[in-house]
């Protein structure tokens, strides 16, 4: 850090880019290590060192926010005694880290000047949620490789000195400096972050770190189960479901889970309920938990953090949260499993501009599984009810209907294409006819009653053919009378003659292998020479012409995909799309397959090769989102062409 503390010390005065300090120009004297010429060598490191093995790389945050340095801060892991490299511990790690900038924060505060004027370090502030994210990783790193000589001068350590490269813990924050402050900054950087380095190390818990790398076994034990079994989904008993509304975090006094004693199963050393693959109903009374369990089993698509209170409760990691989504965008989309038709529309190659509750809940649930989803799960209170339902009564009165419900479709998806349902009905008694299993929620309680819910359709059933007959008799002159047990039995249960509807046909084909025309597909807004980018913390991603919504992408958990998402997209438009200045390669792009192209990429190095600075109103800080949920991201885009290319 001395070599940084010259950098800011020769500043000028009103510096307003902080060059010297980005750049971190070494001079390496002639014939040295390293430097076998005649003459000095100049070169750019702009990588500082504290006690020995500690290292602070400064990066530029964007091009409006020079004042304000991202800090790459790497600490050997043999320091902290790690021994696993894995995202839980990095993600342990970080929040163990974030305390002692928060303290640096609390000393620095001054409730009558703005942080630009008194100094202040961000950071990022997970949730619950394990993510993979460019905040806190492992990753290798070269040893330091040279030997201050004073000011900027540095000589290289002979090849045979340096040791091999160390498995390093990684993280990243901000630090915003103070203007015209020269003093302020060595404060900040070269002050206080060895110091919070050193006390990092020093009081690492290293009992929590064991702790939190023996329940990732566990989870990622539960989860290589549940890819293998018949069931979707898991549910620990003891597991604190309620979640407190300040915190996020477990209800303090909730109810614990148990799994009812007959459907207790044991995975792993772990007792629980186990949801099977197929269609699930969970009901029960208002405020009972029903959509709590819901809740969690949609948190459950993530892990979760030591204390959570869900920690082993798993989901299909490819699950869906689907609702109804009013004025959401639909482009090309052939939504005519579920309507048949519309006035002056083409179901089979769907759009608007503003779909209704049904257009739109068809058009979640058909895109999900186009993205590669195995499990839906809808609330029913979420969604459009004339999707959901129609009973006898409406089908009787209500002769010319273009909807075909959802009940009528969900056993089809699971025995067609493999697709499990899990949904929360409270009003409706249609389901409990098709379910394969039912739960009750009752004041936090759960039991299966899917044995008195297919009783409850066979008394039903009774009537039903009862109905039939009657029917049958009533609209054939030449039957006999209604007999007088029938008619007590239509009369007791206020029930109108109808004739009976014909069966649905089942579907051909579900999946429709979209492609985007490259029109369109761009981050230049129409006549405008720069490209536009902006996430703000309100659910919107900006790029080009879009003002996409993600607010319904119900399982991306935190601004940090969002914006991660954001680079994402910007990244195939300006490889794929139709740039300001250049024509594309292709007028069409497989969006499925250069998604999945960019995911293997991301994954063999990190998610932070999608960053880049000429953004000033996107975040710096990333966490990889699914797949489904960057697709759902696309699919709401309002000025692309889709193309259904089955």
């Amino acid at each position: 850090m001395t070599r940084l503390k010259s950098f800011l010390m020769s500043m000028e005065n009103k510096t307003k880019n902080w060059r010297e300090m980005y750049e971190g120009e070494v001079f390496i004297p002639a014939c040295t290590p390293g430097n076998h010429s005649e003459f000095p060598v100049t070169a750019s490191d702009p990588t500082y060192w504290a006690f020995g093995d500690i290292s602070f790389t400064i990066e530029t945050t964007n091009r409006m926010a020079f004042d304000r340095p991202t800090i790459l801060c790497q600490i050997p892991a043999e320091m902290l005694g790690i021994t696993d490299y894995s995202t839980a511990v990095a993600d342990d790690c970080y929040r163990q880290f974030i305390p002692y900038l928060e303290n640096l924060n609390a000393e620095l505060y001054n409730r009558n000047k703005p942080p630009e004027e008194t100094g202040y370090y961000y950071m990022a502030h997970p949730t619950g949620e394990i993510l993979v994210r460019n905040t806190a990783y492992f990753t290798m790193r070269p040893r330091k490789d040279y030997k201050n000589l004073g000011g900027y001068k540095i000589i290289n350590y002979p090849d045979e000195d340096l040791g091999a490269s160390q498995m390093c813990l990684s993280m990243r924050f901000q630090v915003q400096l103070k203007p015209n402050d020269k003093k302020k900054a060595v404060q900040l950087l070269v002050g206080n972050l060895p110091n919070i380095a050193s006390l990092f190390i020093k009081y690492f818990d290293n009992e929590r770190s064991n702790k939190v790398s023996a329940l990732y076994e566990k989870q990622k034990d539960l989860r290589n189960w549940l890819r293998e079994s018949e069931y979707c989904a898991f549910l620990a008993n003891g597991s604190i479901l309620p979640r407190d509304s300040k915190t996020g975090g477990a209800m303090e006094g909730a109810i614990p889970f148990v799994a009812p004693a007959d459907e207790e199963i044991e995975v792993c050393g772990i007792k629980g309920l186990g949801i099977k693959k197929g269609v699930t109903v969970i009901t029960g009374g208002g405020y009972s938990g029903k959509s709590t369990v819901l809740d969690t089993i949609s948190a459950g698509i993530y892990d979760h953090i030591l204390g959570d209170g869900r920690e082993l409760c798993v989901t299909d990691i490819s699950a869906m949260t689907i609702s109804a989504e009013d004025g959401r965008s639909v482009k090309n989309l052939d939504i005519s499993p579920f309507i048949s038709w519309l006035p002056g529309s083409d179901t089979e190659h769907f759009s608007t501009d503003h779909a209704s509750g049904s257009t739109s809940q068809a058009a979640n649930i058909l895109e999900a599984m186009d993205a590669g989803t195995k499990l839906l799960l809808i609330d029913e209170d979420k969604s459009a009810t004339n999707f959901m339902i129609r009973d006898a009564l409406m089908k009787e009165l209500i002769r010319r209907e273009p909807i075909t419900p959802f009940t009528e479709r969900v056993n089809e998806l699971h025995e067609t294409c493999d697709v499990s349902t899990i949904l929360v009905i409270g009003g409706s008694g249609e389901y409990l006819a098709i379910a394969d299993n039912v739960y009750l929620m009752d004041e936090y309680l759960i039991s299966n009653v899917t044995e008195k819910a297919r009783e409850i359709y066979k008394r039903s059933t009774a009537l039903s053919e009862a109905i039939q007959k009657t029917n049958s008799e009533y609209n054939n002159p030449e039957s006999l009378s209604i007999s007088q047990n029938t008619e007590k039995t239509l009369k007791h249960n206020n029930v109108q003659l109808k004739k009976i509807d014909p069966s649905v046909p089942k579907v051909k084909d579900w999946y429709q292998h979209r492609i985007i025309s490259t029109d369109g597909f761009s981050p230049y807004p129409r006549q405008f020479g720069r490209e536009k980018l902006e996430v703000p913390d309100i659910g919107f991603i900006i790029i080009g012409e879009e003002k996409i919504n993600a607010n319904y992408v119900h399982d991306i958990v935190c601004n940090e995909q969002r914006t991660a998402i954001g680079f994402m997209l910007r990244l195939l438009e300006t490889r794929e799309g139709g740039g300001l200045f250049s024509e594309p390669e292709h007028e069409t792009v497989d969006i499925i397959q250069k998604t999945d192209e960019l995911y293997r990429e991301i994954e063999e190095k990190d998610i932070d090769m999608v960053y880049s600075g000429n953004f000033p109103d996107c975040d710096r800080f990333l966490a990889i989102p699914r797949k489904v949920d960057f697709m759902a991201v696309v699919n709401r885009m309002r000025h692309v062409s889709f193309l259904n290319h089955r």
